[in-house]
């Protein structure tokens, strides 16, 4: 297939890129030429800008996963409006670009993420039949995490009618090089992990070699369209994970992290790691995807070699 790939030298995107590369003729989009050929070899095609395309003749697939991190800096108004841009315009463009095309790739795959279910207990079985509209409902507070996926995949799904979509809802993203787990591992190594806020905070996770696993799964079956929770059957509570994470590294987890402390440090942003949800990956289960990773413990030991 010839696939256009968005995102394609991130932590997702470039294991991607390393799974599809011996099959596929990839297009990577990228700001970056230098930074991509360093990272990903200098065999796939590069584009700079969506402006370059009229259409998307030509392609088989486009996959979707341009973002600025969202962890990555203190919410200011400017990097919020750089957090909604990053996702916003390209899908944007892409939709326009997939009307405009003659032939148009035959899938599109686009990232969100399970912010957008905002933050519920244990008691809240999260899939993809869950209805957003709660927040209108209930009176509950759309936060920032919702309202961006919820716009993201708006746009994504106007593409239908034209193309097979599938919006993956991504957790949290375990792998050695790079994500959330990596800026964890300092402190833990050092002893100075522990519980943040409550620890009931729900940490919907999937190793990263089963998030790849799932684009390849929709990529090639035509049956698969629509939103798509991309996590663990095993979701996790904040405890339950730093325990783990713990055991993982043979390291105590006796510092907690209090709930002011962080939202002091970290202003808005601290929702993140003070609040969750329990998700649930209920459409791809029915599909017949087979999880690797479906208990915390073993995805652990699967990165730190202790199996």
């Amino acid at each position: 297939m010839r696939i256009l790939i968005t995102g394609g030298t991130g932590f997702i995107g470039k294991a991607l890129v390393k799974a599809l590369e011996e099959k596929h003729q990839l297009t990577l989009l990228t700001r970056s030429a230098g930074k991509a050929h360093l990272t990903l070899g200098n065999q796939h095609k590069l584009l700079g800008n969506l402006g370059a395309l009229s259409s998307l003749d030509g392609f088989d697939a486009v996959i979707n996963l341009a973002g600025e991190p969202i962890a990555d800096k203190r919410w200011s108004l400017e990097h919020k409006q750089k957090i909604c841009d990053s996702r916003w315009d390209i899908t944007a463009r892409l939709a326009k670009l997939f009307e405009a095309s003659e032939t148009p790739p035959k899938v599109f795959i686009s990232g969100s993420a399970i912010g957008i279910y905002g933050d519920h207990d244990k008691q809240v079985h999260l899939d993809e039949s869950f209805d957003l509209a709660h927040f209108k409902d209930t009176g509950k507070e759309e936060k920032f995490p919702h309202s961006v996926c919820a716009k993201w995949e708006e746009l994504a799904l106007e593409c239908q009618g034209i193309t097979r979509v599938c919006v993956i809802r991504i957790g949290l993203v375990l792998g050695l090089n790079g994500g959330a787990l990596k800026k964890m591992l300092l402190p833990f190594k050092l002893g100075a992990g522990g519980v943040v806020g409550s620890g009931q905070q729900g940490m919907s996770w999937i190793h990263r070699e089963d998030l790849i696993a799932i684009i390849l799964f929709l990529l090639n079956n035509e049956e698969c369209q629509g939103i798509y929770n991309a996590t663990a059957p095993n979701p996790v509570s904040n405890r339950e994970f730093t325990n783990s994470l713990g055991t993982a590294l043979s390291r105590p987890t006796l510092l907690p992290m209090p709930a002011s402390i962080l939202s002091l440090a970290l202003g808005e942003m601290s929702q993140l790691l003070l609040e969750g949800q329990y998700v649930y990956p209920e459409r791809l289960t029915q599909a017949g995807f087979s999880f690797r990773y479906t208990h915390l413990d073993n995805a652990l030991a699967n990165l730190f070699g202790n199996q």
